[in-house]
């Protein structure tokens, strides 16, 4: 019975079914989109769980999108973007007869003679794959990142619903035009089905911060990886809402902050390479309140140029210098846009910049008010739309995906800190023409593809 049952899930007949859900879902999206601008009123908050669970149970990409999305001010409607903006993957792991399976496809059919032990049940399960703890036949302590079947049909098959999803409510949400956001979405997903590309990033993110003690990296276990399994050195940890769960004290939260603002800023700062995909559970706490990083499929790597449009951009609004931050949206890839439009924009860099600006200890966030970010993001949208709109750049999405995931992990642990000197310590020294050295080298010595979009 369970045979069958797992043959159901697979191949042309899964995809069927997978179709048809997705299909299900962004066919009563689009019609409650298109019925409140007709002015037929529904219950946008029922709808929008109902969407959220939908999502929640594929084991796929189309939810990553949609949290994308949901990061950038008026892309969605407000009820479908807060139940998105807190979607996390949660879909049933595969069964061990179908584990076996698949691990006999990667590794050959003697492939448990290459491990001590090997879990039968998941210890984690994603959108794109399952983690499985192990021991090697050599002794060595390792966790194995199974990708679940047909995935690249099923990432297809999302990226094609989602596309309908952009371009029906493109049609009623004029204001953010999403076709680069949709290109950088569809690149950055392919790439995530590599496995062989993130063992890669791996290797990148211990060397680049291999002088950050608050940080760990696990290496990639090479002999026992292709590029629908990874299998990686065991670290332990302990995830975060468990550590906030204990009631830690302000100089232990406070470390945890430390250690997150250095994992993710210091390769956008020194490399000019970025982690896309900041939430919760992409990383666990070591027992000195360090951090262990362990998922490396969304990561970006941008032109040295870029990040000094990032750090421009800093310095025009810390200067009100209007002609700088014009300049610096245009290295962000905004094309075009007017000079109204700019000053629209400054309001969410100052909302996203705000913490790096104000040189003392501070939490995040110090407004009381729940609703602070919703209420600029719905004043930008209408900023935007009163200006003609605009198009968000490619290399725009993950550093805003990253910015808004990190503030709020930074929220939920209450963490108190100089944000503005952490900001400073990393752009201290900043060079392009040294960054641009530095990402060169570190890209070759952890042989790192050339990205799918050839930039």
């Amino acid at each position: 019975m369970s045979n069958s049952k797992d043959l159901d899930q697979t191949g042309l007949f899964g995809e069927f079914k997978r179709m048809a859900r997705a299909s299900s879902t962004v066919g009563g999206i689009a019609t409650r989109v298109i019925g409140n601008k007709l002015g037929f009123k529904s219950n946008q908050a029922i709808h929008a769980n109902d969407l959220r669970a939908a999502l929640g149970g594929l084991k796929g990409p189309l939810m990553k999108g949609a949290q994308i999305l949901s990061t950038i001010p008026g892309a969605l409607p407000e009820e479908y973007a807060n139940q998105l903006a807190e979607l996390q993957a949660n879909a049933p792991p595969m069964a061990w007869s179908f584990v076996r399976r698949r691990m006999m496809t990667e590794l050959g059919a003697n492939w448990e003679r290459q491990f001590r032990s090997f879990s039968h049940q998941a210890i984690a399960a994603a959108s794109l794959g399952q983690v499985h703890r192990a021991v090697t036949a050599e002794g060595q302590e390792v966790a194995c990142k199974l990708q679940y079947p047909d995935m690249n049909a099923a990432v297809e098959s999302d990226l094609r619903q989602f596309r309908v999803v952009v371009g029906l409510v493109q049609q009623f949400l004029p204001a953010i035009k999403q076709d680069e956001v949709v290109r950088e979405l569809e690149e950055r997903l392919r790439e995530e089905l590599d496995y062989e590309r993130e063992a890669s990033h791996m290797r990148l993110y211990r060397d680049m911060l291999q002088h950050i003690p608050e940080v760990t990296v696990p290496l990639p276990v090479e002999p026992l990886s292709t590029r629908r399994l990874l299998t990686m050195e065991w670290v332990s940890g302990r995830g975060i809402q468990k550590i906030l769960d204990t009631n830690p004290s302000q100089e232990e939260r406070n470390a945890i902050a430390t250690a997150l603002f250095k994992a993710w800023y210091t390769p956008v700062y020194r490399y000019g390479i970025i982690h896309g995909d900041p939430h919760m559970g992409n990383f666990t706490i070591r027992p000195d309140w360090g951090l262990n990083l362990l998922d490396f499929g969304a990561i970006r790597i941008f032109p040295p140029h870029f990040i000094k449009g990032i750090i421009d951009l800093f310095n025009a609004l810390r200067d009100n210098d209007e002609e700088m931050a014009f300049a610096a949206y245009e290295a962000w890839g905004f094309k075009g846009i007017s000079r109204d439009t700019a000053s629209v924009l400054n309001e969410w860099a100052r909302f996203i910049y705000g913490p790096l600006m104000d040189d003392r200890e501070r939490f995040i966030q110090e407004s009381d008010d729940p609703n602070f970010g919703r209420d600029i993001a719905e004043k930008v949208y209408e900023g935007l739309k009163r200006t003609g709109g605009v198009r968000p750049s490619r290399e725009f999405v993950l550093v805003d995906r990253s910015a808004i995931g990190l503030g709020s992990v930074f929220l939920r642990l209450k963490a108190k800190l100089n944000w503005h000197r952490l900001f400073q310590e990393l752009i201290a020294d900043f060079d392009e023409v040294a960054l641009a050295e530095r990402q060169k080298t570190a890209l070759a010595a952890a042989r790192v593809p050339p990205p799918l979009n050839g930039l």
